[in-house]
């Protein structure tokens, strides 16, 4: 495979080619990476496609006062595009439990620490000092999440937009290539940075004196959902409502002091990149690798994963609530063309590197090729309702026709041994296909021994706060695939994802959870506890306690005793966690539980009650007074006892 030249990370790099300038410089807090599995990539080479010179500072050192790096490419000839990486930065220095991360995945060596917290402000305001009037455009994950005032996790704080402590000129939301090539155009032509209003998926900030009042939604301003979380958790559910890009519309958000008295205007969505849009941006010349200054110190380990991936689509309509895909990707499906996405498969079985397995042919979920229904190319997604939960929409697309063709064409290309799904298989979509083919093939082609999928939870209360589908439709899944897998003589397994303390989640809830995983023998070897991150449904819960559709209270695990409880719950056959599983259980008043969780562990618990303050609340089967009455008993099970915990499952 010939090698394609990186772009310049240094100044000698960039002389090399001959130039004495760029017209933009990429700042990004990730290591560079020439893949179109980083933004960073698609971005700088759709650039180079129109002709413009691009270098990319990645991971600038911020501490020297002087900003060498900073400094090194001087001032582009049109602007700055900054992005803190694939992820935000505070998500990749810091665990659920806010403790710092010991590596760095995106980072050469995985070393942590080689960028900033919150590394699209601080990136930006050195920017400021060193460049006062070049043009700073912002965008990425951390960007996009943080366009509106926003809950922060880390500092248990309401902070206004990101543009604001960025002191950015335009904020790009999104997927960004149609932005930022409109950008590019009009500042190659000579339009100031200020002027340019207009462009959909931007927002900027505007002095409250000079804005011009036309039709917008106007959400409850900064120092109202900083103080008032009713006014919170409507301002998210407003943002949600106008993030299509067929009927959404423009939002603003006032920016009170001390910030000055600006208007936040956020333009209506870009709409998502067409077929052909989309195959041009995945056949630009990407070295599919890291940087080879980076060798030395071990590469960089995210590379491992999508080196040999192809990604087929974009947008997920799942839109679970705890997940940012709906809010920065968008709901609407869009995907390559079967022709784009062969021509990509035999270019990496031309990579000297490549030893016949093509790990995945996926997207932000695998299995979707269609958008949800036939309506939404003229009206949109329908607002606050889901295509998949609680319950399939009765106008739901499902096949999987044209997604099984491009399987099976790839697994003939010569030189390919297996092709793998390893990027999330939505099992609700899939198990509504009327036709048992693609499943048949999934279990017999497509599987490295273990599938992931995400049921997160088996209580349908706790299921409907994320915007996920009840548990039975999970078991009819699980059932049917372990079917066909003993049919086809196979030993594959399902790996399901697991999530405790969401939302809504009580402490019996766990216990719920530990009895399901308990009676379907399940030992997740990983659980993963409630992360709340900027700018999703979930995290507007965690911080307001009320649900933004209904504006119903409902009850957040918050303190470290609380969440470590439900999460030991789901390893409750670990030994290390049951000190913590015999405090979750006596705090529940579950000894009906214990008896089956940690068979011969006597749990005394407390009298009835009909409130907890760790939230397990009165046990809807009774199972307080059975307890009280095993108690009694010497810890005998009475046969209601027995009854109701058959009810649990």
């Amino acid at each position: 495979m010939m090698m394609n030249k990186f772009l310049p990370i240094t100044r000698a790099e960039m002389t090399e080619r001959g130039w004495a300038s760029v017209d933009f410089v990429f700042i990004t807090g990730d290591s560079y990476v020439d893949h179109p599995s980083f933004g960073v990539a698609i971005l700088t080479r759709l650039l180079e496609s129109r002709g413009y010179t691009v270098a990319v500072l990645a991971q600038p050192d911020w501490k020297d006062p002087a900003y060498p790096d900073f400094k090194q490419f001087g001032c582009p000839n049109l602007g700055f595009f900054v992005t803190s990486g694939n992820i935000d930065s505070m998500v990749a220095h810091y665990t659920a439990a806010k403790k710092k991360r010991s590596d760095d995945a995106y980072t050469a060596g995985g070393k942590a620490g080689n960028r900033p917290d919150h590394a699209v402000a601080v990136y930006c305001n050195i920017l400021r000092k060193c460049y006062p009037n070049a043009p700073i455009i912002i965008g990425g994950l951390e960007a996009s999440l943080r366009r509106f005032a926003h809950y922060d996790y880390w500092s248990d704080s309401v902070l206004p937009s990101i543009l604001f402590d960025s002191k950015a000129d335009l904020l790009v939301y999104g997927m960004g290539e149609n932005q930022i090539l409109h950008i590019a155009e009009h500042l190659k032509n000579g339009e100031n940075i200020a002027t340019l209003q207009d462009v959909k998926g931007t927002a900027y900030a505007v002095k409250t004196t000079d804005y011009q009042p036309a039709s917008a939604v106007d959400l409850p301003s900064y120092n109202r959902v900083a103080t008032d979380k009713r006014d919170y958790a409507i301002a998210a559910r407003k943002q949600y409502e106008e993030a299509d890009a067929v009927c959404g519309r423009t939002v603003i958000q006032r920016h009170d002091m001390p910030y000055g008295n600006y208007i936040l205007v956020q333009n209506p969505p870009a709409p998502p990149l067409t077929t052909q849009q989309l195959d041009e941006v995945y056949s630009l010349p990407y070295n599919r690798y890291y940087h080879p200054s980076y060798e030395a110190l071990g590469g960089v380990p995210a590379i491992a994963e999508v080196e040999f991936s192809i990604t087929h689509n974009r947008g997920c309509f799942g839109a679970c609530n705890f997940c940012s895909l709906a809010f920065h990707q968008g709901r609407a499906v869009t995907v390559r063309s079967k022709q784009s996405i062969i021509q990509e498969a035999m270019s990496i079985t031309q990579n000297p590197r490549f030893k016949g397995y093509i790990h995945d042919i996926g997207g932000p979920t695998a299995n979707f090729r269609l958008p949800s229904c036939k309506k939404q190319e003229k009206l949109g997604l329908c607002k606050n309702r889901k295509c998949l939960a609680p319950k399939p929409c009765e106008h739901l697309q499902v096949e999987h026709t044209e997604y099984l063709d491009i399987l099976r064409q790839v697994r003939k290309l010569p030189k390919i041994k297996k092709v793998f799904i390893r990027s999330g298989i939505r099992f609700d979509y899939l198990i509504k296909d009327e036709s048992n083919e693609f499943f048949n093939e999934l279990v017999q082609n497509h599987i490295s021994g273990q599938l992931k999928v995400a049921p997160e939870h088996c209580s349908a209360a706790v299921l409907d706060k994320m915007g996920k589908p009840h548990i039975e439709v999970y078991k009819r899944f699980q059932d049917e695939f372990y079917k066909i897998t003993k049919h086809k003589d196979k030993e594959q397994y399902l790996v399901p994802y697991l999530m405790s303390s969401h939302p809504g989640a009580t402490l019996n809830d766990a216990v719920e959870l530990a009895l399901f995983l308990k009676k379907e023998k399940i030992r997740p070897e990983q659980v993963q506890d409630y992360y709340p991150t900027p700018g999703t449904i979930s995290t507007a819960m965690f911080y307001t306690g009320l649900d933004p559709y209904t504006l119903e209270e409902i009850y957040v695990a918050k303190t470290p005793a609380q969440k470590a409880m439900q999460r030991a719950l789901l390893q409750y056959f670990v030994p290390k966690n049951r000190p913590q599983v015999v405090a979750a259980l006596k705090a529940a008043n579950r000894a009906d539980a214990a008896a089956i969780l940690l068979p011969g562990v006597q749990i005394n618990t407390p009298p009835e009650r009909t409130k907890t303050k760790n939230g397990s609340g009165k046990h809807k089967n009774n199972s307080t007074k059975n307890n009280g009455r095993s108690n009694k008993n010497n810890g005998k099970k009475s046969q209601n006892s027995k009854r109701n915990s058959k009810k649990s499952y």
